[in-house]
């Protein structure tokens, strides 16, 4: 089946961590007291919680601790904010003190071939588990440009240097990155020697069922299916 070559099209750009030390005056300023909301008609309303902002990329982040050894967690709350620039919000994880200490990181992305590992990676803390890596089968190589390491078995990887780490009161943060390099195995390359997403075949995070789904058939092509308004 044919996958979709515009992966980068639902990379989502996520916002507005919360600011510390502000006073209790300050805080009913920029968070005044929410009012219900008021309904839609004609449609099913579900008010703010949990809201469907589109199916979200799984983003792998792998980073040293300060032993060297390597670390990998998915995250869905991220996506390009630049062209060459990646941003995600974390809480307090094993990897938020990896990135503070190295000021490095790679990102790759799930695949259908690595559900499991994968998903492993985003339920097992490294705190608990310093070894998980290697527990799920996978092998990490240094970096040649940043402090971090490349997960062997993903396909594509982006090598990232901290650009900015915008703490948060709970000890997470919001996280852009610069990508130095980024380089793709020859098995996901097409003829023209670039990445094939039918061969990548990344997996999107569905929100509202809290699964992972395959991307689709091609169903139009960037910057030309609206030129037939033109």
């Amino acid at each position: 089946m044919k996958k979709s070559s515009v992966f980068a099209a639902m990379l989502l750009i996520l916002a507005a961590c919360n600011q510390p030390n502000k006073s209790a005056t300050q805080e009913s300023n920029v968070n005044p007291p929410k009012e219900t909301a008021k309904e839609v008609v004609g449609r099913k309303n579900f008010g703010a919680q949990r809201p469907l902002i589109t199916p979200q990329p799984c983003i792998m982040i792998a980073t040293y601790d300060k032993d060297q050894v390597p670390n990998v967690m998915m995250a869905a709350w991220g996506g390009q904010r630049e062209s060459n620039t990646i941003e995600f919000n974390l809480s307090s994880h094993k990897t938020t003190d990896n990135i503070r200490l190295k000021k490095a990181f790679t990102i790759s992305f799930a695949t259908e071939d690595d559900i499991a590992q994968s998903d492993y990676f985003g339920i097992e803390s490294a705190n608990r588990v310093p070894d998980k890596v290697a527990r799920a089968g996978f092998t990490a190589t240094p970096s040649p440009n940043v402090d971090a390491p490349i997960i062997d078995q993903y396909k594509v990887v982006l090598e990232c240097r901290l650009v900015k780490f915008e703490e948060d009161e709970y000890g997470g943060g919001h996280v852009i990155g610069e990508i130095v390099n980024w380089s793709a195995d020859p098995s996901v390359l097409n003829e023209e020697g670039v990445v094939d997403i039918t061969k990548l075949k990344p997996i999107v995070y569905d929100s509202t069922t809290a699964s992972y789904r395959a991307l689709g058939e091609v169903v139009g092509q960037a910057w030309q299916s609206g030129k037939i308004y033109q």
